[in-house]
């Protein structure tokens, strides 16, 4: 047997049990546990990871660049770099408005950059921990995501940049935060890590999330909009920074020579850098402070064949979020529901719901879990509030706060979500929205 005839039948098998003790569980019954995310995946992921192991390429090799290929071209951006994580995506986002080659745009210790507080902590983790100060705004309601109204009065002279996620696919107000940023030349990082495949029509033109800034990041940690296990990445059109990004990406040098491969330049040892001896191999040379921060060929290999099945799982998840919000239309007396941003076409991560006076989520959420449905708070709430802020609260320094964030404040009190995720059939959902209405009424 020839080593492909090997490599076929060890697939034909991986295939066989995959079907056999990998297909999803057919049939549902009242009580059955109903998580707000999961993989959703088939033969197909596991074939490629086999695969991948037989080559036994550990490090990024051809299934990471055919990922990075593909990703760039579902969104339509020039420039894709994997990474190991959706927090590693926010992290070289972050760090490579830091770069010295950006000059005087350039971030520094001390510069500010808005966000918000009621959103995931990895948003805000790089700003803080570089020694930028984050200035957190309020958001609105019913859409979760920043109230543009508030971006002039948080501004300074020492604002550098705009960086916040689209709440659970939930596009935020791209034109008006865009055109915030032009008009103050100001970076704008899109964290598009819970709203993979949300769209936004801008002057006309319908845009992926995750473009229309400078950077864009995504996750694909298993309850995402499509997984690699553990994995994420960095895109942008922005040729400069996607060179910043690699190359803090890639322990901080300054060769762009794929893992195994020399002298791409033709440069290596001809090159005048730093105070380096003339000619020092440009193979170890670093123009930044960087990381290792690259996923494997594994991983990708399991987003390659993921990334085919995305546009369904988009459409799936609009589905089971209109679907749930039709069957919830009647509620509105005891709960906010969620809307789409204007001029957005989401494809979101879950449904929010907002408890309205005297309706107890505590109460709410018990009776939800206890009937075999998974809830999930808006992640930190109020991320100002947690144990992690305590020194920055006593000292009074290392972030800001423009005006108040009393919806912020609500969000933490009264709201939690349910999913929406592709393995959510019709009648799961039903079941998810009836056991809401009973929840209260009961």
């Amino acid at each position: 047997m020839t080593e492909q005839e090997m490599r076929g039948e060890i697939l034909a098998l991986v295939r066989a049990y995959a079907e056999k003790y990998h297909a999803p569980k057919e049939g549902f019954a009242p009580g059955d546990r109903l998580p707000y995310a999961a993989r959703v995946y088939d033969h197909e992921e596991m074939e490629n990871l086999v695969e991948s192991a037989l080559e036994f390429w550990l490090t990024a090799g051809h299934y990471t660049e055919e990922f990075e290929r593909g990703l760039a071209a579902f969104l339509g951006v020039k420039h894709c770099s994997l990474v190991n994580s959706g927090s590693s995506a926010n992290l070289l986002a972050f760090m490579a408005l830091t770069s010295p080659l950006l000059g005087e745009r350039a971030v520094r210790r001390g510069d500010e950059v808005i966000t918000v507080a009621a959103g995931f902590p990895t948003t805000v983790a790089p700003i803080i921990l570089y020694g930028a100060v984050p200035v957190f705004v309020d958001v609105t309601l019913p859409t979760y995501n920043v109230d543009v109204s508030l971006l002039e009065g948080a501004r300074s002279e020492r604002t550098k940049a705009v960086m916040i996620a689209h709440t659970l696919g939930n596009p935020f107000d791209l034109a008006a935060v865009k055109a915030f940023c032009d008009a103050h030349n100001l970076w704008l990082v899109e964290d598009n890590c819970d709203a993979l495949g949300s769209q936004y029509t801008l002057h006309g033109t319908e845009h992926y999330t995750g473009t229309i800034g400078d950077i864009g990041t995504s996750s694909f940690y298993p309850p995402h909009h499509m997984t690699m296990g553990e994995g994420g990445a960095v895109y942008t059109n922005n040729a400069l920074l996607h060179r910043i990004v690699r190359s803090l990406r890639d322990w901080g040098r300054d060769c762009i020579c794929a893992s195994g491969q020399d002298n791409f330049c033709g440069h290596r040892f001809d090159r005048q850098d730093g105070e380096l001896p003339l000619g020092y191999d440009h193979k170890y040379v670093y123009s930044h402070f960087g990381y290792n921060l690259k996923a494997t060929d594994l991983q990708a290999a399991v987003g390659v064949a993921q990334l085919r099945k995305l546009p369904s799982f988009v459409e799936r998840r609009r589905h089971n979020f209109a679907r749930l919000r039709a069957a919830l239309a009647d509620m509105e007396e005891f709960f906010i529901l969620p809307e789409a941003t204007e001029h957005a076409h989401s494809s979101w991560f879950g449904f929010l719901l907002t408890c309205r006076k005297g309706i107890d989520r505590t109460k709410i959420v018990r009776y939800i879990e206890e009937h075999g449905i998974q809830t999930r708070m808006l992640f930190a709430g109020n991320l100002t509030k947690h144990p992690c802020f305590d020194e920055m609260r006593r000292s009074g320094e290392g972030y800001r706060i423009a005006g108040t964030l009393d919806v912020t404040d609500r969000i933490m009190n009264d709201t939690f979500w349910l999913g929406v995720y592709p393995g959510l059939t019709d009648e799961k959902i039903d079941y998810m929205a009836q056991t809401v209405k009973d929840a209260v009424r009961g």
